[in-house]
């Protein structure tokens, strides 16, 4: 999402799930498989969630889901934006049915809309900048989730834009929002001229995998594996919460995945 920082008046929410028993099994596109330590992803998971909560994010932790190897990745599920939450349909066959165990989540705080056959999008392939919504056109994206999303949000005022995305699983695997006016990004695998009247903070060439970074009302959250981007992002002033992510990046995963932020 775009984050707009709190204004004292709402809260801010964090969506979260814990690890299934069988995150090992998690789907893979662009990296081999490594052994996960599941013990270690669930320590680093806590440290996330505290993370959130340490910057002003009221955290909603939901029971872990052992039939979907990739369930802690919430993000996928969902794009909520301030009027309604859209239900996605993720590419992969294996994850379909995590959305329906979002959805009663999300009721409470917003009208539900949902994304329907054959469309199938991720929530990893949707970066809201304001009313413009960008989809990475990906493995697990397609064209016709875009002209859903048009049709669907269209009445909101939001626009929404089809980008090409090489190298890497989602769209936010190569590009985020750092702060109110800068992207952090690697242009190897998405092109800046995608998304005009921004600022950029390019990620260190020997950490591909770092644009990705979560906001929240009193800063961001990063992960500790990408020293050289981080003093990048510290040197142009943003202010990071570093997090242990190493299990998660092994089943292709990222900061935020982990999470559905949005305010009450």
């Amino acid at each position: 999402m775009a984050f707009v920082y709190n204004d004292g008046m709402s809260r801010t929410i964090a969506i979260t799930r814990a690890i299934s028993p069988r995150f090992a099994e998690c789907e893979l596109t662009h990296i081999e498989r490594t052994p996960i330590d599941l013990e270690l992803a669930r320590a680093q998971h806590r440290a996330y969630e505290q993370a959130l909560a340490s910057l002003g994010v009221e955290v909603h932790h939901l029971p872990e889901e052992p039939e979907f190897p990739d369930s802690v990745f919430v993000e996928d599920t969902a794009l909520v934006l301030d009027e309604v939450a859209l239900l996605t349909r993720p590419g992969a066959d294996s994850r379909k049915g995590e959305v329906e165990s979002i959805a009663p989540a999300l009721a409470p705080y917003r009208k539900l809309l949902r994304i329907a056959a054959p469309a199938s999008v991720d929530g990893g392939d949707i970066l809201q900048l304001g009313k413009d919504i960008y989809v990475g056109l990906t493995t697990r994206s397609n064209q016709a989730a875009l002209e859903q999303m048009q049709s669907l949000l269209a009445p909101y005022g939001y626009r929404v834009h089809g980008v090409p995305v090489t190298g890497c699983l989602h769209l936010k695997s190569a590009v985020t929002q750092a702060s109110q006016d800068t992207l952090l990004i690697n242009p190897a695998w998405v092109d800046k001229n995608n998304f005009p009247g921004w600022k950029f903070i390019e990620v260190d060439p020997q950490e591909p995998s770092a644009a990705n970074i979560v906001l929240a009302p009193g800063g961001a959250i990063f992960p500790a594996h990408f020293p050289k981007t981080q003093q990048k992002l510290e040197e142009a002033g943003v202010k990071l919460t570093i997090v242990p992510a190493t299990e998660v990046a092994k089943a292709e995963g990222a900061v935020t995945c982990c999470s559905l932020i949005f305010r009450a």
